[in-house]
């Protein structure tokens, strides 16, 4: 089986792959763009044009379920867009169309991003924390000249687009001589010129690696150009920059915005180029375009151009002599009502039959910030290295081109194992890596922690409670990203259980530091009587000793006000308390750091203590009692489920583990007692001889397939759990609940290259009971794959995961937007989500079957000895 299910991944996935590039017609493959990656012609449209799901998508046996949180949803929009003039935090009527053309978002991780399109463009935006906005910029392009002896004889944008801006320009590139290719955090773009014997090769280089808590946090990108002279003769070429002073908004033409050329020389290195002053009132920054001086090249620059008219003054300009006028001296403040623009170029001689290399960067510095209530101001981690008087650009730009090529040297040390390995599949290679765009680009914010800041909630350690000041924060900040960007919750932490594969994997601190962050917000409480969306009812905003929600909204103020309580009472999402504990546990077994565990056991305890109160009928096993479990949104659950119910079996595990270290017997005993009596009950309330039953309520759907219901066992084998002593599920049950997923919700659904769909009939039909039950969630379809590999079952996981990414990635042009769902056929939902970078998960099932590989082959060989 095995085998059969490899060859046919194989011939399907060069299709898919094959078709993104089936109208490249030049044989030019760039300068040292690597195999594995997401690659694409610029000339390639996506033939499947799907629809956001909302809130007329929803089928009519649901709108008599929900009839209530329709009426009570409009009201708060009302009142949220039409009154307080604020955008949702999730807006059902207002979603994000696709747009297939993202790329490789530019910059470090928590100091805003704009995103570059695979086709050129500078088309996504994120400087204010949390706040998208979808506009091209048309000014900012890359253009090229080629000139022979002292003529140009060649002058194109490198962009496929024909907009109205400066008709004097030469657009429209041809997209068939062109491709893009992907690998975050680096991505190159190939352009043949077409009739000239010349290739440009772009690389964009954005400083992501792992285990680096400096260079990471830097607000900046680099392009290298390397330009490839195939013909006999010698040939001069330029490539300039032009970048508009904004970001496409209306604060563009506010006025007082100013541009200014610059000269930095530091350690023997200098770098020259223009800043671009963005002073608006709120949340001011800097733009700000730079070279590296180099002997043998030249750097010319304007200092400020209209974006408005023919653009024919800067376009002579570069086509006189392949250089720019440079004037001395900065530009006067724009009025009220016009916007300014700024170019540089780099010009260099390329002999016959050779090659040359020119160098940008692109940095932005809003060191300091204000969410959306402006309430306080919030210091971003990069100031500890450059500071925070908003005058940092020149310096983190010449940083950046005199750092770039240790960046790669270390990007290159950390992927190439992965990327050699010839034992995986191509696609898996490009999820891996790619799918961590949303780490950055998840409305990401690193900050520093304010010296009068107490995460503690109140309760301090002497008291059960933290530290106001944990040392891991104090050194490494605060961390937040979005559940996505469209919905705009940081630290979403349902989901984030998921997702954080990622962080505990890559930035280990980050994880941590969060978990303290969620902490102290576990014993605080809020008695402030509020309306929940959901349910209609009115109950406390906070309940103490359960796990928030999430941590609030970027229009809002964040780590401050939670945006829970406009979903469900906090007390009704059991699974927030599990996922909390078995994330502390499986923190501590990936690093080790002995206090963290320590400090985290006392509110490990509070919140199991919480969740006890579901144990009904004193078997050991919680339930329901009516609630949403938290899986579909729609699909209310009768006692024990096999979602909840085994997170909760799981969670026992690893109290009982954690117990152990902390010489704490009689927890230990406690916790064991409950987890035998609970695991007897959850198999006999359960299992029905294949998989476990959706819950035990006998009613029609109850035995409906989940995709996810082992997600329980999976955190524990991603522990070093889940056998002998420290198990909770039967091996042979789960290997057979996951065969039962495969067949069904994989195999059966969209002819088994889709992925897994969320609930499937046992007569193999989708589960339609719910709004979200017939849907297809990436992440969890990803942390299934690895539950399956960590059961052996290899080739079933990565088929599994494959249907995901062919269908995100080379069917539907989602690619650095993975939704949190697609159902399948028409519509997606919720574009840029936080819960695929759970494909981490699978890298670290890899990772364990190899050492479990390797175990085995040394025991067999001392055995034999």
């Amino acid at each position: 089986m095995q085998s059969r299910l490899g060859t046919m991944d194989s011939d399907w996935g060069q299709r898919s792959s094959q078709e993104l590039m089936s109208r490249y017609v030049s044989k030019e493959t760039g300068y040292k763009v690597p195999k594995e990656g997401w690659r694409i012609c610029l000339a390639h449209e996506f033939k499947e044009k799907r629809k956001p799901f909302q809130a007329k998508d929803v089928s009519l046996s649901n709108i008599f379920k929900h009839v209530g949180l329709g009426v009570r949803y409009l009201k708060w929009w009302y009142k949220k867009t039409k009154i307080e003039k604020k955008a949702p935090f999730i807006d059902m009527f207002g979603a994000q169309p696709l747009n297939q053309i993202y790329g490789a978002p530019l910059g470090g991780i928590g100091g805003g991003t704009i995103t570059r399109g695979w086709r050129g463009e500078f088309c996504r935006w994120q400087l204010n924390p949390g706040m998208y906005h979808y506009k091209t910029v048309n000014t900012n392009q890359f253009t090229v000249c080629l000139r022979r002896d002292g003529n140009t004889v060649y002058q194109q944008v490198l962009s496929v687009e024909h907009p109205p801006a400066f008709q004097s320009w030469n657009w429209g590139y041809c997209g068939e001589y062109a491709f893009y290719h992907a690998l975050y955090p680096r991505a190159w773009t190939v352009y043949d010129l077409p009739g000239q014997n010349v290739t440009l090769t772009c690389r964009q280089i954005s400083p992501i690696i792992p285990h680096d808590y400096q260079d990471s946090s830097l607000p900046v990108a680099v392009f290298v150009w390397d330009v490839e002279n195939r013909n006999d003769f010698t040939l001069d070429v330029s490539i300039m920059f032009t970048m508009l002073n904004g970001s496409g908004l209306k604060d563009d033409e506010s006025g007082g915005h100013w541009n200014e050329p610059f000269h930095l020389e530091k350690d023997g290195e200098a770098v020259m180029g223009v800043v671009l002053h963005h002073c608006t009132t709120v949340n001011p920054y800097t733009l700000c375009m730079a070279a590296r001086h180099q002997p043998d090249q030249v750097i010319s620059h304007q200092t400020a151009f209209s974006p408005k008219g023919t653009g024919s003054g800067l376009w002579s300009d570069l086509i006189t002599d392949g250089r720019l006028d440079s004037p001395t001296g900065s530009s006067k403040p724009t009025a009220k009502g016009e916007s300014v623009c700024a170019a540089l170029a780099v010009s260099c001689s390329v002999p016959a039959q050779s090659r040359n290399t020119l160098e940008f960067s692109l940095s932005w510095d809003m060191p300091e910030f204000t969410f959306g209530s402006r309430e306080r101001q919030h210091c971003r981690r990069y100031t500890r290295y450059f500071g925070s008087g908003g005058d940092a650009s020149p310096s983190l730009s010449h940083y950046a081109l005199t750092h770039y090529t240790q960046w790669e040297r270390s990007i290159e040390e950390w992927q190439t194992p992965i990327l050699q390995d010839g034992s995986l599949p191509s696609w898996y290679k490009s999820a891996l890596f790619n799918e961590l765009y949303f780490v950055a680009d998840g409305g990401t914010v690193w900050t520093e922690l304010p010296e009068d800041a107490d995460v503690s909630g109140g309760l301090r350690s002497e008291d059960g409670g933290l530290p106001a000041q944990p040392d891991i924060i104090k050194e490494f900040g605060r961390f937040a990203y979005l559940e996505g960007q469209e919905y705009r919750m940081y630290n979403t932490y349902d989901v984030h259980f998921y997702a954080s594969f990622a962080l505990i994997m890559l930035w280990p601190k980050l994880a941590l530091s969060l978990q303290y962050d969620i902490a102290g917000a576990v014993v605080q409480q809020d008695p402030t009587v509020r309306l929940h969306l959901m349910n209609g009812q009115c109950s406390a905003v906070k309940t103490k000793n359960v796990v928030p929600h999430d941590i609030g909204d970027p229009d809002d103020e964040p780590w401050q006000r939670s945006n829970a309580y406009l979903i469900h009472d906090t007390a009704d999402w059991k699974d927030l308390n599990l996922k909390f504990v078995l994330q502390v546990y499986r923190d501590f077994h990936l690093t080790q750091d002995a206090q963290y565990l320590q400090d985290m056991w006392p509110i490990c305890v509070a919140v199991m203590d919480s969740e006890k109160k579901f144990d009904l009928d004193g078997d050991g096993l919680i339930e329901n009692s009516g609630y949403p479990d938290q899986t579909y949104d729609g699909w209310t659950v009768t006692g024990p489920s096999a979602y909840c119910g085994g997170l909760w079996l799981a969670s026992l595990c690893v109290m009982c583990k954690m117990a152990t270290l902390l010489e704490k017997q009689d927890s230990c005993l406690e916790y064991r007692d409950m987890l035998d009596r609970g695991s007897a009950a959850f198999d006999k309330l359960l299992w029905n001889g294949t998989y476990y039953n959706y819950d035990s309520s006998k009613r029609n759907f109850s035995n409906s397939v989940m995709s996810d219901q082992c997600a329980g066992h999976w955190f524990l084998k991603a522990s070093g759990l889940g056998e002998g002593e420290y198990q909770a599920f039967p091996k042979e049950k789960i290997q057979r609940a996951l065969k039962s997923v495969f067949d069904l919700n994989v195999m059966s659904f969209a002819g088994g290259q889709m992925g897994a769909v969320n609930g499937m009939r046992p007569e193999g039909v989708p589960d339609r009971s719910s709004v979200q039950s017939d849907e297809v969630w990436i992440g969890v379809v990803y942390g299934l794959a690895a539950t399956m590999i960590h059961e052996g079952m290899r080739d079933e996981g990565l088929r599994t995961a494959e249907g995901c990414y062919r269908t995100v990635w080379e069917k539907l042009g989602m690619a650095f937007q993975t939704p949190e769902a697609y159902s399948e056929k028409n519509i997606y939902r919720s574009l840029a989500y936080m819960r695929p970078l759970s494909v981490w998960a699978m890298q670290l099932a890899l990772n364990a079957s190899h050492v479990d590989q390797s175990t085995s082959a040394q025991t067999k060989a001392a055995e034999q000895s």
